[in-house]
């Protein structure tokens, strides 16, 4: 049986227009602001004048990430549309995809099968403009402060101390360390420095945090750029670059308006990564979902252990966010990885490598439940391979830490496949109170809150910091920054920082080797290993597939 690929599904789709999708989800016409026929901007001053009480919010996340594949953006748009098919409010609320990984291995995000969000191919390609405009005013900030260093450097700036980075939204690894103002006085003050990719850019985790244009500004004009020769931070404030930075932002902080394939409302927007920043869609897109439908289904980046602990620890704490539900998706292919089991032999069932693999599942469910006290829900991604005896197995495994497993076929039947899921969110979110708490406190020192979640979520003995990161410790929480709360960045193929630790490794210890603050963010975020933040393109990158005939028609993009 020939399967249809994403793209021919999605372009095979009949979509309704943006204003019926917008009068479906309750929005007045004079919020809505079309970008064409098929996607709109929602004006923010909707979530301060809507009278309507807030949706709840249910979160999807997973289990860590393996190669074989989890599903969970499928996922999140298949239980939206399976709680609409059963009589439901409901808003799904989406990040953007990056066109790095479009163009690169990982592909985008805009769901699959019978599960996706569409105008697939625009919200994978530039889409509103979003990350374009964010790219500008992450480059802007960076031009202000070599062209302050240029004009006679009156704050006393040392080039050697600069931490801002130029980005661009493309995976590009000769950028990562470049050398620029060469060519003598007039063409600037020679240094080094590097890019990152656009959604690694503080000021994207900025505008997925601000909760309208004036915190945008204020946030804007924290960001440390760099430090004076006598050790003090420099801020875009000071070079008085916060301004002109949210006009860039003015329109790209609104949510976007799409559809699912089934007509569902979707709002897609904001997009930062899930290790170095939070891995969520902006605040007011989650919030504006809540206020739209009775139920706003949302993801979290990567694992349970990075995504979903970034929304609870750092976005719900900022944003006075109570999730009423979590949804934990799985597949038994990951599963069995994560026993050991060679990708070319997942199709085979493999109750040993199961066993080996379970434990991984178990304890991000447990850490919902136990840690943030959370009802929870565990949604197996069905394969036509997994046999039933893998499924029953998974389903008596998760029954005695009380939470239930239902199957989940919504790549292949849309929100069909999702309806047994739509009920048990529902019941969990009506039946289920949680009593939602934070895995750590921010009064604690850094270091405390860093081994909290060490200890409290990946599973491990704590943290080890090096002289580096003792030392920039102590300089964050005199320069005030103590009480933030912690963005860990770290493997997400792991619980560790070892991604060749599968499934749940214990006796481990996670060491930190840098510190640095995200003061517009508010957030710290502590390194570990070797994380990115200018990915490459790999030996065979996807851009090479895609095409585009003399009709506009779009191919190869998945």
């Amino acid at each position: 049986m020939a399967y249809l690929s994403d793209i021919e599904i999605a372009q095979n789709a009949k979509m309704q227009p943006i204003t019926e999708i917008a009068e479906k989800a309750g929005i007045p016409e004079e919020y809505l602001e079309q970008y064409g026929k098929y996607k709109a901007k929602i004006d923010l001053s909707l979530l301060k004048k809507s009278q309507k009480e807030n949706g709840k919010l249910i979160l999807v996340t997973a289990i860590t990430p393996t190669p074989a594949g989890e599903g969970k953006t499928t996922t999140t748009i298949g239980l939206a549309d399976g709680m609409s098919r059963i009589g439901k409010n409901v808003c799904v609320a989406l990040r953007e995809p990056s066109l790095g990984p479009v163009f690169g291995i990982k592909g985008g995000a805009a769901g699959g099968g019978y599960a996706q969000v569409v105008p697939m191919e625009d919200i994978n390609l530039h889409f509103t403009g979003d990350f374009h405009a964010i790219g500008a005013a992450n480059n802007l900030l960076a031009a202000m402060l070599d062209n302050h260093i240029h004009q006679g450097n009156a704050l006393g700036i040392d080039v050697r101390r600069i931490t801002w980075k130029r980005c661009v939204d493309m995976n590009d690894r000769q950028l990562r360390f470049i050398t620029d103002g060469l060519g003598g006085r007039v063409n600037g003050v020679p240094r080094e420095d590097g890019f990152d990719i656009t959604v690694a850019s503080e000021i994207m985790a900025v505008l997925c945090l601000a909760s309208d244009i004036v915190d945008l500004k204020a946030r804007l004009s924290r960001i440390v750029v760099g430090y004076t020769f006598d050790d003090s931070p420099v801020t875009a404030g000071q070079l008085n670059a916060a301004g002109a930075m949210t006009a860039l932002l003015k329109d790209a902080i609104k949510p976007n308006l799409v559809q699912t394939l089934e007509g569902t409302p979707a709002l897609v927007h904001g997009g930062p990564f899930a290790n170095i920043a939070h891995g969520c869609n902006s605040v007011t897109a989650t919030k504006m979902a809540m206020k739209l439908a009775d139920y706003a289904v949302t993801e979290a980046g990567f694992g349970a252990d990075l995504g979903a602990e970034k929304f609870l620890d750092i976005k719900c704490r900022m944003a006075n966010l109570t999730p009423s539900a979590v949804v934990m998706v799985a597949t038994v292919r990951a599963l069995k990885m994560h026993g050991g089991l060679d990708k070319k032999s997942l199709g085979e069932e493999n109750l040993e490598a199961l066993e080996k693999g379970i434990p991984n599942l178990l304890r991000h469910v447990s850490n919902i439940k136990n840690v943030y006290k959370l009802p929870c829900v565990v949604a197996v991604n069905r394969f036509p391979t997994d046999t039933d005896a893998e499924i029953e197995f998974i389903i008596k495994k998760c029954k005695e830490l009380g939470v239930n497993v239902v199957l989940s076929t919504v790549w292949a039947d849309g929100g069909k496949g999702g309806e047994e899921l739509a009920r048990e969110v529902v019941r969990l979110c009506e039946e289920e109170k949680g009593d939602f708490t934070f895995s750590y406190s921010t009064e604690g020192t850094i270091e405390e809150k860093i081994n909290a979640i060490v200890r409290n979520i990946y599973g491990g003995d704590g943290a080890i910091l090096t002289p580096n990161a003792q030392k920039q410790a102590e300089k964050l929480t005199a320069m005030g920054f103590g009480n933030c709360p912690i963005c860990l960045a770290k493997t997400q193929y792991s619980f560790s920082d070892d991604p060749a630790k599968l499934g749940a490794p214990e006796h481990f210890t996670v060491t930190v080797r840098n510190l640095k603050i995200s003061a517009g963010a508010g957030f710290i975020v502590a390194l570990t290993g070797d994380i990115m933040t200018m990915p490459g393109l790999p030996k065979a990158p996807a851009a090479e597939k895609i095409d585009i005939d003399e009709n506009g028609k779009i191919t190869g993009l998945f």
